[in-house]
């Protein structure tokens, strides 16, 4: 393999002079720091969590990690010992959230242009200036966020987006430092600092690729940095000469090109998929389950302005199923026209699975998928050919599910709740579990919170 030096005379001088830079804020172990936004008392509290039914921890606090606990262990395997260890469990408040989430991007696109959101906990800016301005204003965003919302942020500041991930995730985890992290910084630290990175840490190598660069003696971030770029392309793809160029200071992401995550806009397909709290048996509640999901899917299908040209359905007992009946069904129902309309769709996507549906399968899972999405505003066919445009139900449901929330009006059952069960996902036997579930301050009239002086 041949060794190269990275080249830093294009950055050392960053400090005193204008040039473009990447500038990463990421919220510190976002789901916890939610939850103590709404429950002070859980400052410095080890939290985790839970998954959808609240099956595996799939967030933890600083403390819940120095306790150990791994990310995707079922919590029931640990919840004894946790208990005794002052571990607080908390159900998935998507609502929560995303709510918080969109106001933290909104306080930081404030203090920098061109902001990208890349994920529902950290976003990256395309600046141009000097590393000591950037810095300043950089702390100044931070302090904001805190200020306004209570959520901390680490923030990298590097010539590319990958060595601001890097610069970030080195400071938190290998220096313990949550604050704001230059690239010259971190060089002034360490100037080899990228040898402790293992490859799998690096952004844009996922656990597939990984091992394949450890079977070729690629460990680090440094290994990679130093491999023939072009050798890499042929083998891995033009993604890895990308991430490779990166590690050596030359910007090859095109933010300009790709959707913003906050966003939440598919060009592909809108998928709908959950976990049931207790098994299925009975068809009919199969076909409620999949009205419920697919009605979801039509609220972010229309939130995006989007048709779609078919549906496909799937449902599937447990991994772990005790019984003698196993049954994984999936049907896929195309429509005649490009269409938004819920009376077609949710029609279809009954068809789908009909005549699969095994009586007395207990069935834990099901999805529901709409697929070749098209831009409502420019789809322009033949007049034989228009699209079967949804002809104001869809306006109307989504009016009284602001006026009066979630699961009030349906297609068929729809999920609507039943009297004294305000509070609960659809008020079916099957509806998500969420047991440890902490109020919805931002987006529930009911839960939010009292202040009192």
């Amino acid at each position: 393999m041949t060794s190269l030096t990275y080249d830093t005379s294009n950055v050392k001088d960053s400090a005193n002079s204008p040039q473009r830079q990447f500038i990463l804020a990421d919220a510190d172990s976002f789901f916890a720091s939610c939850e103590r936004v709404v429950n002070p008392k859980l400052y410095r509290t080890p939290i985790v969590v839970l998954s959808n039914n609240d099956g595996c921890v799939v967030a933890r606090s600083a403390e819940a990690k120095k306790l150990g606990i791994p990310e995707g262990i079922p919590w029931f395997k640990i919840r004894e010992e946790a208990t005794r260890n002052g571990v607080v469990a908390c159900s998935s408040n998507y609502e929560l959230y995303a709510s918080l989430s969109a106001r933290m991007m909104h306080i930081m696109d404030s203090h920098f242009p061109h902001q990208h959101i890349y994920s529902i906990d950290e976003c990256f800016f395309d600046v141009t200036g000097n590393t000591s301005e950037l810095i300043d204003r950089s702390r100044r965003m931070r302090e904001a966020v805190w200020q306004g919302l209570g959520l901390p942020i680490s923030i990298g500041i590097a010539p590319t987006p990958t060595l601001a991930k890097i610069v970030s995730h080195w400071s938190k985890h290998y220096l313990g430092i949550r604050n704001v992290i230059s690239w010259e910084d971190a060089m002034q630290r360490d100037p080899h600092f990228l040898k402790h990175i293992p490859v799998e840490d690096v952004w844009g190598i996922g656990r597939r690729l990984a091992p394949q660069l450890m079977s070729m003696n690629i460990l680090t971030a440094a290994d990679l940095r130093d491999s023939d770029s072009v050798m890499m392309r042929k083998k891995f793809g033009v993604l890895i000469q990308q991430t490779i160029l990166e590690l050596r200071g030359i910007a090859c992401t095109d933010f300009s090109k790709s959707d913003s995550a906050l966003d939440g806009k598919r060009t592909t397909q809108i998928m709908c998929s959950r976990m049931f709290s207790s098994p299925i048996r009975d068809p009919r509640d199969l076909h409620q389950a999949v009205s419920v999901y697919t009605q979801k899917a039509l609220h972010r299908l229309n939130m995006q302005s989007s048709l779609c040209s078919s549906i496909s359905v799937f449902c599937s007992t447990g991994r772990y199923n005790t019984s003698d009946i196993s049954s994984h069904i999936r049907g896929t129902k195309l429509f005649p026209e490009p269409t938004n309309d819920p009376l077609i769709i949710t029609k279809y996507a009954f068809e789908a699975i009909q005549d699969q549906i095994v009586p007395g399968a207990a069935y834990a899972r099901a999805g529901v998928i709409l697929q070749g999405l098209i831009d409502k505003d420019a789809y322009h066919p033949l007049d034989v050919f228009e699209a079967q445009l949804d002809n104001g139900i869809s306006q109307a449901l989504e009016a009284a599910r602001q006026r009066f929330g979630s699961y009030r009006v349906g297609l068929g059952y729809g999920g609507i709740r039943a009297k004294g069960r305000l509070n609960q996902d659809t008020g079916a036997h099957w509806s998500m579990k969420r047991s440890h579930l902490s109020p919805r301050a931002t987006t529930v009239w009911s839960e939010m919170l009292t202040v009192k002086a």
